[in-house]
């Protein structure tokens, strides 16, 4: 259900559950944290990706019930992903819900396709955000707008995500894929250490 493609430097991680809108389990979450781990110091640029139309509706509904809406492989998802000195990207096929927020916000840059939808109803189903997620919203869209959408528990369409911050550009899903490739040339074509020491100048570490 977690789909990795390695191509040199690049690494593509598919969420493959498309008949559960891409909804995470356990299993599936520890497969995302190892295979990102795995990725330090060797993938240039690592692309997360989901398979169908959504990418991902957040946590299994029966395993959020029994205890993975707060469970800590979350925020040590987004506690990898932003921790990889490569470049990343969130290939965002769909609507991103829940849980699966954390890691569209640990990404670099953030593609999004028009019929795309953004929301983290975590007011409305009673649960904290993972510890991280505010800090990296409000860094993107700033605190009012991040608000909106965690206290508010409002849905954001495409368009406005893009006018707030929340993606860096929007692609026709039929070049999705070419969109991610452009971006990611200059990088391929460099070492992993110089991606990371820009990288590192970039976020001031």
């Amino acid at each position: 259900m977690i789909d990795v493609r390695k191509e040199g430097g690049l690494w593509v991680v598919t969420l493959n559950r498309p008949e559960k809108a891409n909804s995470l389990t356990a299993d599936m979450l520890a497969t995302l944290v190892d295979t990102v781990r795995a990725a330090h110091g060797v993938a240039q640029v690592l692309v997360l990706t989901g398979a169908g139309k959504v990418f991902s509706a957040g946590a299994d509904l029966d395993a959020a019930k029994a205890g993975l809406a707060v469970s800590p492989l979350w925020e040590d998802l987004s506690s990898a992903l932003a921790d990889l000195p490569c470049l990343t990207i969130a290939a965002l096929n769909g609507t991103l819900a829940g849980g699966a927020f954390g890691m569209a916000l640990a990404c670099d840059l953030r593609l999004g396709v028009p019929e795309a939808k953004f929301f983290y109803p975590v007011m409305k189903l009673g649960y904290l955000p993972q510890p991280s997620d505010p800090k990296r919203l409000v860094a993107l869209v700033g605190p009012a707008r991040a608000k909106m959408i965690l206290m508010a528990g409002q849905k954001i369409d495409a368009e406005e995500a893009l006018s707030w911050g929340l993606v860096d550009r929007l692609v026709d899903r039929d070049g999705l894929l070419s969109a991610v490739s452009e971006l990611s040339q200059a990088a391929l074509s460099a070492t992993p250490e110089h991606v990371a020491g820009i990288k590192g100048l970039v976020r001031g570490g």
